[in-house]
């Protein structure tokens, strides 16, 4: 998986010795879409690692072709928006031209594209061995396709809605990702085309049980197999499934916030009528399949080569998720081992307050339950002390606790006030929902900032406790989502500290009224001030390193994109501070340049949960500066959207923290490095095996069995103690 764009020339190599260092030469970077592909295809990879379960090895194949399927809607939409515009340089890091760039990522991708399908036709025939099996209609036994012909005459047939495509019959608008059918026809030696959609609300497989097997059938496999129902005195001439992916990259022009609402419910339904910029096809119905069999399709949709993928296997592996959930009720021993998170009893219900008066109280979900958070609001929604509430979300779960005890505080007489991201792509929908839900329920609700994604998570809660206004904050790296805080790392703090909960209160002040923008004593918020801090905490590693040799950095995040960071990070480098990033997705940043960046060490972990914790660590000479935020260090992150960087001001929540960084760098399982080249290789592992999320797991177990042993001693004790008083007042 080598970037197209290196030079491998050694000869070409800049000899930083004898010449003055351009950080703007483009051989110093990847390619941030070439290198969102390379993250694509480590998730793929996990379907091959045997020690996943192999329900969990489909799970990677589903959330590889979710996660392209995003991509190619907005990531490759905007690059060719770009190639339509005539525009000379498509990002500012690698210069590569919006042509080159679509061809590069065409090619990696139809690499990955053809590996996944490799392996999802590979892991198929496993399912036996579990009494399902994945079958085409030709394989069908008598009593099979018996089920499957009545299956269709009964559910799919009625719903199907044939279009013919000609001189009064124009190419019908087919909706985004939908899966559609095309047949070609003759008759009396004159060829037609038709179009039969599949309807969205169809079931995409049923299943066909005979004894105790169960045979798979996908609905676009009964489909084509049963298609000629639906052309009496035509000759069917092949047919295949098809599927389009549009442009789902629209800019939102925001003329006012009254309008804001019905602008985004707009937005979202002009999405599904976007430009073509992807045709698969399933190929594997038709004998001898060509480029002919699709040329109608492309002339018609108006696409190049490099935009058609023909797969061997069912379009949309999306449908896995659902497969993997039915099969797992039946053999949960083909899925992880179940884990329940740590759960501290004393962080639920009013107790949270006080603990969080004692101290800082950490969490670091999934490994933490994340029901403390859940806690935190809904007391404060039931609490008669509780004055006022105020939250951003930006996305929440379909049927979030967070809204409902929003809702209950807004009923029961606290001041809420919520800030709802309505422009949190693909989520705009539901979050539409969610802000009339709240303001109907008497919320104060705000849409965002103009022009900006606001993307902190912050909570406040301001209480009257013996007569003195007492405020809490709760400051995290993820979403407000109780269903992703399952499977996503992200870590949280809930404080009591009273100058983060000032910062807090003005920065719930800035967002919902009219005032300039805040002056913080701990908080960093951007636009702009979070890169400001990072590129100022660089500087003084540097100067620490010039000064005593020790400099240290340790950075987590999902991605690593911002030009001015990458180029701080290498000036870091080149004064010799030691780096170490952990960047699950997306590196613009070249590792291993002499003279640049061989101070630079990256590695991405791909795994069980999806790593989204953001993490920024400075060694500053032993006294430690650690701060988490809901930024990346990306460029969107930096300068278009509203985030927050918070300090850990806790000294034990720290050194814990800094523990986890350490325990992800010794990683040899599931990490991989980043190389010079751009490819990412799997550690040494002959000295150890350790997988980090796995090792989290396990001391998350423990902590939780330790406080039930105390709670057991300390009953034990009370017990006795309640004998011995007994018999002494006998």
């Amino acid at each position: 998986m080598v970037d197209s764009v290196v030079n491998h020339d050694s000869s070409n190599q800049t000899n930083t010795s004898e010449t003055t260092i351009n950080l703007d030469n483009p051989n110093y970077y990847f390619n941030r879409e070439l290198s969102w592909l390379d993250f694509n295809r480590r998730c793929i990879d996990e379907a091959f690692d045997k020690e996943n379960p192999l329900l969990e090895q489909l799970n990677f194949l589903a959330i590889g072709s979710s996660n392209l399927d995003e991509f190619v809607m907005v990531r490759v939409a905007g690059v060719y928006d770009q190639f339509l515009a005539g525009v000379k340089v498509a990002e500012n890091k690698t210069q590569m031209t919006p042509k080159d760039l679509l061809q590069c990522i065409s090619e990696k991708n139809h690499d990955n594209v053809d590996i996944q399908y490799k392996r999802y036709n590979e892991i198929i025939p496993n399912l036996n061995a579990l009494n399902y099996s994945i079958k085409g209609m030709n394989e069908l036994n008598e009593e099979e396709l018996a089920q499957a012909e009545k299956y269709f005459t009964d559910l799919i047939l009625p719903t199907l809605s044939p279009l013919g495509v000609d001189a009064y019959k124009p190419f019908p608008h087919l909706s985004n990702k939908s899966l559609n059918i095309l047949v070609q026809l003759e008759k009396k030696k004159e060829e037609l085309t038709a179009i039969v959609p599949i309807p969205s609300l169809l079931d995409r497989y049923t299943t066909l049980e005979v004894g105790q097997k169960r045979t798979i059938i996908l609905t676009e496999d009964i489909v084509v197999h049963f298609i000629s129902a639906l052309f009496a005195g035509y000759t069917i001439k092949y047919t295949y499934p098809f599927r389009i992916t549009r442009n789902a990259d629209f800019d939102i022009i925001e003329d006012s916030a009254a309008d804001l609402l019905a602008l985004i419910e707009d937005y979202v339904k002009s999405r599904k009528k976007g430009m073509a910029v992807r045709l698969e096809i399933d190929t594997r119905g038709v004998e001898n399949y060509n480029s002919e069999h699709h040329e109608f399709l492309q002339n018609i949709l108006e696409l190049a080569d490099q935009d058609i993928y023909l797969v061997d296997g069912p379009l949309d592996l999306t449908y896995l998720f659902s497969l993997v959930d039915q099969i797992g009720e039946e053999h949960p021993e083909q899925l992880y081992k179940p884990f329940t998170p740590h759960l501290n009893p004393k962080h639920l219900g009013e107790s949270l307050f006080d603990e969080a008066d004692k101290k800082d109280i950490f969490f670091n979900h999934p490994f933490d339950s994340f029901k403390p958070v859940v806690s935190f609001v809904e007391q404060a929604a039931e609490d008669e002390n509780t004055i006022a509430i105020k939250q951003t979300l930006y996305r929440v779960s379909k049927n979030s606790p967070i809204i409902s005890a929003l809702k209950k505080a807004a009923e029961n007489g606290k001041e809420v006030t919520v800030l709802v991201e309505l422009k949190a792509r693909f989520d705009e929908q539901n979050n539409v929902y969610w802000a009339r839900e709240l303001e109907e329920a008497g919320c104060h609700v705000l849409y965002g900032v103009s022009e900006l994604k606001t993307h902190s998570k912050i909570t406040l809660i301001i209480r009257k406790d013996d007569n003195k206004i007492k405020r809490y904050i709760h400051l995290g790296t993820g979403n407000y989502n109780d269903k992703t805080a399952k499977t996503y790392t992200d870590m949280g703090v809930i404080s009591s500290h009273d100058e983060l909960a000032s910062d807090a209160s003005s920065f719930f002040n800035y967002l919902s009224g009219y005032t300039e923008r805040p002056t913080y004593k701990h908080l960093h918020v951007s636009p702009f001030e979070i890169r400001d801090s990072l590129i100022d905490y660089i500087n003084e590693e540097i100067d620490y390193q010039k000064q005593y040799g020790n400099g240290r950095i340790i950075a987590k995040m999902n991605s690593l994109t911002d030009k001015p960071l990458i180029q701080k990070l290498y000036e870091a480098s080149q004064a010799g501070v030691k780096v170490d990033l952990i960047v699950r997705g997306i590196c613009c940043l070249r590792p291993g340049i002499p003279g640049i960046s061989e101070n630079i060490h990256v590695r991405s972990i791909v795994g069980r949960f999806l790593e989204h914790s953001r993490v920024y660590h400075f060694n500053r000479n032993g006294k430690k500066h650690l701060f988490l935020s809901s930024a990346d260090m990306m460029t969107r992150n930096m300068t278009k959207r509203v985030e927050i960087e918070f300090p850990i001001l806790d000294q034990d929540i720290e050194a814990e923290i800094l523990n986890i960084l350490e325990l992800q760098l010794a990683d040899t399982m599931k990490a991989r490095v980043l190389q010079y080249d751009g490819d990412y290789v799997r550690p040494d592992r002959t000295a150890t095996h350790l997988n980090s999320q796995n090792e989290l797991m396990k001391r998350a177990t423990a902590a939780t069995q330790a406080i039930q042993t105390m709670t057991i001693e300390s009953k034990k004790k009370e017990y006795w103690f309640t004998r011995i008083l007994r018999r002494f007042n006998n």
